[in-house]
């Protein structure tokens, strides 16, 4: 039996994106966790960004007759690209309170009633993300961790350079968000993209100096990040950010320096130093 929040909390959504390349375990570990939550959520709007294979669709079938009308799906007829996925799973939510989430990471079962607080305790916060550990396989094989700036202040200092909040972790306003522009496409730089944006306009944010999410990382994902294709795509979307206006230019120099020397270093040292010195 599903049972939504408590009523001492709002009503809220969860927003999350799948497409075929991801692994249906994965996926159902993902929506074990939120439904283990203290505090559940109302809503989970689910895009599927574009079509999906059976094993996922079967996963997907699932959940949803289990759990009458908790889940709403927006399906896109062809593979949009996260940025685009996303402002329509926006646009779909039903509530102001809405938490992302990665479809292969695991919350602990804390998660959303520590952000919840944080938004009952200060009505002007738009924006909540917390810390993450980085796993491969399942959650007792800890990679990294990646720790964010805690205050207002310190995430628009932080937010010229590299990314302020991790992603997977963050709750926000619906309001906020669409006030900022709502995301938009730039492939590897969705989220920078929002972020920049909401403090633009002028939007509060803060992080939870707590590990609330479990991101699934892995070898892989750190070898994808390398080679001089990688390093075009990121150049382009990074010029992208600068061009809003927060950071300065050389801001944008110091990051595309960095990223450039990391994606172009080999696969080996590259693993060891996303996990040793740009995570920690």
């Amino acid at each position: 039996m599903y049972e939504n929040s408590n009523l001492k909390y709002p009503k809220f959504s969860i927003l999350m994106s799948v497409y075929f390349k991801e692994k249906p375990e994965y996926l159902r570990e993902c929506f074990e966790s939120l439904l283990n939550q203290t505090v559940k959520a109302t809503q989970w709007v689910i895009v599927k960004d574009g079509p999906l294979t059976e094993e996922l669709e079967n996963v997907l079938n699932e959940y949803d007759q289990k759990y009458k009308n908790l889940i709403k799906f927006v399906p896109m007829k062809e593979n949009v690209q996260l940025g685009r996925a996303l402002k329509a799973g926006v646009e779909a939510c039903d509530f102001d309170i809405i938490a992302r989430m990665d479809t292969d990471d695991i919350c602990i079962s804390t998660r959303f009633e520590v952000q919840l607080n944080e938004f009952e305790n200060d009505e002007f916060l738009d924006i909540c993300g917390s810390y993450i550990k980085e796993f491969s396989g399942n959650i007792n094989n800890i990679l990294s961790e990646r720790k964010v700036p805690i205050t207002n202040e310190d995430i628009i200092q932080y937010q010229k350079r590299r990314s302020s909040y991790n992603h997977m972790t963050v709750m926000f306003k619906k309001c906020s968000v669409l006030k900022a522009g709502n995301y938009e496409h730039a492939p590897l730089m969705e989220d920078d993209m929002l972020w920049t944006r909401m403090i633009l306009a002028g939007c509060k944010g803060k992080n939870i100096p707590q590990y609330l999410v479990y991101a699934r990382t892995g070898l892989d994902m750190i070898n994808r990040r390398g080679g001089f294709a990688y390093f075009k795509k990121y150049k382009a979307s990074r010029k992208k950010v600068f061009n809003l206006g927060l950071a300065s230019y050389g801001d944008y120099l110091y990051t595309i320096l960095v990223q450039f020397v990391v994606a172009m270093m080999p696969k080996k040292l590259r693993q060891i130093i996303f996990i040793k010195m740009l995570r920690n």
